[in-house]
């Protein structure tokens, strides 16, 4: 067993190569929020835009002796201001990251998605959670549990293919995308099964693409190599996957949660398909929790820095 977050630390470690990256943080007006922010800009990993009521940034700054003196403040009378500020930076480029201060995720969310001045790409946006599962000697994705919430086929598509490229951005090649059903047969009556197939079979044809899937594959056979051979499947996904692609959000939901709370897990989280990545955080989060949510949405902007530097090149 690894020792509790050291793959977390590898990917702090990781962002100490890089330019501190521009974050705009949506109304930090709790310790929470404006901590994580401050902290991780002291290691380097973001530099941070703090949007939102500057007296209300000063004074928790000043009680809770942060220093933001050398952090740009972009005053913000409320928190619905301070989500369509906030996104603002980002459509003029003056921030690469989104991340949420200590507002509700619905309306920082709502700020992204609005028509004509949010953040919406040709993807769906979709949710993930980077598990750091004491157990397991890697990090596992688990997508989507917190936002689509009974995603159709064509979703699904958004959602692995986000995934995928969410973990080559962390350095992976090749991930291994287990979709996950209540068996590893397909099953016309367990429409997730048949889902399960079909995107595998759409990966075949390259309308996935960067990742090997697999499915269905119910939860033991997905991540432990022993059940899968018991069942003799012979796959190159089961018992080793990256990624976990959930049936729907209440079933993400529980996984992450029962990881959480069973297994000792943590999760960072973070958000993907918009044009930033946007870091979601938690107040009941440790303190390496929120930094790795940081980190990884830093991994995941530099990889869309260097995929638009090959472009233009």
């Amino acid at each position: 067993m690894e020792r509790k977050h050291e793959k977390y630390e590898r990917l702090i470690a990781r962002c100490k190569a890089l330019t501190p990256v521009p974050t705009a943080v949506a109304h930090p007006c709790d310790e929470s929020s404006l901590r994580g922010a401050v902290e991780a800009a002291e290691l380097g990993i973001l530099q941070p835009i703090l949007v939102g009521p500057r007296a209300r940034i000063e004074a928790v700054a000043a009680q809770f002796q942060l220093d933001i003196s050398s952090y740009e403040i972009v005053d913000a009378p409320h928190s619905h201001a301070a989500a369509e500020m906030a996104v603002q930076l980002v459509r003029e480029g003056k921030a690469e990251l989104l991340m949420k201060g200590s507002l509700h995720t619905d309306e920082l969310m709502g700020a992204v998605v609005r028509t004509g001045t949010g953040l919406r790409t040709e993807r769906r946006i979709s949710h993930a959670f980077i598990m750091d599962v004491p157990n397991l000697d890697r990090p596992i994705i688990v997508t989507d549990a917190a936002i689509n919430i009974f995603p159709t086929l064509e979703d699904k598509v958004h959602i692995v293919q986000n995934a995928i490229d969410l973990v080559r951005a962390l350095g992976l090649d090749q991930p291994k995308v287990a979709i996950l059903s209540a068996m590893e047969t397909v099953n016309p009556k367990v429409p997730s099964t048949v889902e399960a197939a079909a995107l595998c079979k759409m990966a075949d044809r390259g309308q996935i693409t960067g990742g090997i899937l697999d499915g269905p594959l119910a939860l033991d056979n997905a991540i432990n190599l022993a059940a899968a051979q018991i069942k003799k499947i012979d796959s190159p996904v089961a018992g080793l996957a990256d990624i976990l692609v959930v049936p729907d959000l209440e079933a993400g939901n529980m996984l992450a949660k029962s990881l959480t709370f069973l297994a000792e897990a943590d999760a960072a989280g973070i958000v993907l398909g918009a044009r930033v990545p946007i870091i979601l955080t938690s107040r009941a989060d440790s303190v390496t929790t929120r930094l790795a949510s940081c980190a990884v949405a830093a991994l995941v902007a530099q990889a869309r820095r260097q995929s638009a530097s090959k472009a233009v090149a």
